[in-house]
């Protein structure tokens, strides 16, 4: 009889665990998997936007399904341009560009990354000097909020201009609309 029972036993045992199998594979048929967009929020004054940060978000858009424009208001600074003057003159920049979103915020960038759905922050490097400020605001980002940061590097034609170059340039009367994107 023991043998008997132990081949029978034996059996079943490895019947079972070809049906645990079989319907453990088409359980996995079954579910159905959602990828999750990615979403990189570029935060910044863009007081004004230019053509480094139009760069900056066309590089991004090879990275991200959605690129979110932040424009965040710094009590700190003076803007020069009204931040909805900033909104509508970037979102005339991206007209017909589905992927690519511009906001407002008044808090913490972090916040307004969960906000959005954000899981990157964009964050472009045009020196060494740009480099050691933003590492020290993503080590904070991360620390915080646990948001990740990718630097991109600005390109040689473009890693001259920056915001405040603009405004003194304006302010001195210079013509700087090759240093602005095309609307």
């Amino acid at each position: 009889y023991y043998p008997n029972i132990f081949t029978f036993l034996r059996i079943n045992i490895y019947l079972y665990s070809k049906i645990f199998i079989l319907s453990n594979f088409l359980l996995s048929l079954c579910v159905i998997t959602i990828p999750m967009e990615k979403i990189g929020i570029f935060p910044g004054s863009f007081d004004p936007f230019t053509r480094g940060h139009e760069a900056i978000v066309k590089e991004a858009l090879h990275l991200f399904d959605r690129v979110i424009i932040a424009i965040g208001y710094n009590p700190a600074k003076r803007g020069f341009l009204p931040i909805e003057a900033r909104k509508e003159l970037i979102e005339r920049v991206y007209k017909g560009e589905s992927r690519v979103e511009v906001t407002t915020y008044t808090t913490l960038t972090g916040d307004e990354a969960k906000r959005v759905g954000a899981q990157t922050m964009i964050r472009s490097i045009r020196n060494s000097a740009d480099f050691e400020y933003e590492r020290t605001i993503a080590d904070a980002n991360r620390k915080i909020g646990g948001l990740e940061t990718i630097f991109l590097i600005s390109d040689a034609d473009t890693a001259h201009i920056s915001s405040s170059l603009v405004r003194e340039l304006a302010a001195f009367g210079h013509d700087v609309s090759d240093l602005l994107p095309n609307i």
